[in-house]
């Protein structure tokens, strides 16, 4: 898949846990780690903007575009 989920990173950087971040965007813990495993087909930009809010970073610190070769 192109599009890499660098969640786990931001999260380490910010030293949060998976149950923090859960508690603060308001997330079950099997959605966040869903997303954070690169499972997910999607994301609502309001779960995205909440999980930027509380890591303190951008869209493009948590989603990375990998051209397939």
């Amino acid at each position: 898949m192109p599009i890499i989920v660098n969640l786990d990173v931001m999260m380490a950087k910010r030293k949060m846990s998976l149950n923090e971040l859960s508690e603060k965007v308001d997330l079950t813990l099997s959605n966040l780690s869903i997303l954070k495993t690169g499972k997910a087909k999607a994301i609502r930009f309001s779960t995205l903007e909440a999980i930027c809010h509380a890591l303190d970073c951008q869209p493009g610190d948590i989603l990375e575009f990998v051209e397939d070769k």
